[in-house]
């Protein structure tokens, strides 16, 4: 089965219309996109671009051998135009299956929002899934067909920056694994076009294509290699626990792991961990501790997890880690520190470090960049200073990943 992405684009396009953004204003050449279309064996078209003659010709490609065209979302304002000798576009019902007479079977995928997802399977059983702009499935695992012996879908286009908790959802259901090609479609100005847009879709395992591109449902690809552990690095305000979320949006059952606790009496504190809470998506869990070791080695046992498991872990803050692990150590005063601080403190990050070596979890920890800043005052802030870069050092070494994040940039320094 062969797929041709006529667009890879939002509803608009990239560029949008008049729209005056820097995303917009860089989506130029090979990165403007244009409405998402998919043509299936020059046969069956998903959705319609503007000029969809034209798109299939510059792909090299013709219409005149389509039987059926179906859209999955409402498309709001101007008229679409209908190439003459498409058949009418029309939308397939929930849950309706149809047999094309070129082989292709069609069924409709019920979503969470106005529209219709469309399941495309071939006559050698391969079988892809189409999901219309900003929406995720629903009511996974019984009305599409998952649990019933059909597997996980060869390919998935699917909106992943806008809705990466479908994808999540569909792993959930086992109708995504690790041999799926995710697509990510109906790109938009949210995300800039370029290494910026390809890192992103990367980390939720995913990819995306050029308009024009043709693919062959179910051949042999790369799939995005998704790194066990990663830690990301910033300062204040950077927007690093923000990265650190959006590289686990599209994955199930992600455990939160908040190392700050709560504290009496600090209405700006809980204000912080308010807003963290309101960003996650509801179905992680969160649990408020310093112990790592037992979550690293797998440890996560609850009433439905009696044996533990290996979901991934979400650690924020590792400075706050080494703030627990000092206090514990007494290594804010001198003759402490000295003492026996010092070597009680090297000993608790060896065997954080040792865990994260060993785990079979994946594993996103944000940390604070604290040394390229003014040199703290007193004795004590420069002893943090210097242990936590020394944390920072000794664990991202562990990472397949390492990033910096600056002014809400992400900048790679391994990986």
């Amino acid at each position: 089965m062969e797929l041709t992405l006529l667009g890879t684009g939002a509803p608009q396009g990239l560029p949008r219309p008049g729209c005056p953004c820097a995303a917009c204003a860089t989506a130029v050449g090979g990165e403007a996109r244009a409405a998402t279309a998919l043509l299936v064996d020059g046969a069956l078209l998903l959705d319609l671009t503007p000029g969809p003659a034209f798109a299939a010709a510059r792909a090299g490609h013709s219409l005149t051998a389509v039987r059926q065209v179906l859209l999955s979302h409402p498309h709001d304002g101007p008229a679409m135009e209908v190439p003459a000798g498409l058949p009418q576009p029309g939308r397939v019902a929930d849950g309706r299956e149809l047999a094309l007479l070129d082989g292709h079977r069609v069924r409709a995928v019920a979503v969470d929002v106005p529209g219709t997802g469309y399941e495309v399977g071939g006559a050698e059983g391969e079988r892809l899934l189409y999901l219309p702009p900003g929406a995720a499935p629903a009511g996974l695992g019984e009305a599409d067909g998952h649990g019933r012996g059909s597997g996980p879908y060869d390919m998935v286009l699917l909106d992943v920056l806008g809705r990466p908790d479908a994808l999540a959802r569909l792993r959930a259901s086992g109708a995504v694994d690790a041999a799926t090609d995710v697509l990510g479609v109906h790109l938009d100005h949210h995300v800039p076009p370029g290494p910026e847009l390809h890192r992103r879709l990367a980390a939720a395992g995913a990819r995306t294509v050029p308009d024009g591109t043709s693919l062959v449902v179910g051949e042999y690809h790369a799939v995005p290699d998704l790194p066990r552990r990663t830690l990301i690095l910033g300062g204040a305000r950077s927007g690093k626990s923000a990265e650190a979320e959006r590289r686990l949006a599209a994955f199930p059952d992600v455990l939160y792991v908040a190392t700050g606790g709560t504290r009496d009496g600090d209405a700006e504190w809980a204000a912080r961990v308010s807003l963290h809470r309101e960003r996650r998506p509801a179905s992680w869990r969160t649990t408020e501790t310093c112990d790592l070791l037992p979550l690293l080695e797998g440890g996560d046992r609850t009433e439905d997890r009696p044996s533990g498991d290996g979901s991934p872990l979400l650690i924020d803050c590792l400075a706050l880690w080494l703030t627990h692990a000092m206090d514990e150590v007494g290594a804010w005063d001198d003759g402490k520190w000295a003492a026996s601080g010092e070597r009680e403190l090297r000993a608790r990050v060896d065997e954080l470090v040792a865990a994260v070596r060993g785990t079979r979890r994946p594993v996103v920890a944000v940390s604070n960049e604290v040394g390229s800043g003014v040199v703290p005052a007193t004795a004590s802030g420069r002893r943090f200073r210097d242990e936590l870069g020394r944390l920072n050092a000794v664990f991202g070494a562990e990472c397949e990943h390492v990033l910096l994040v600056v002014a809400g940039q992400a900048l790679a320094l391994r990986g």
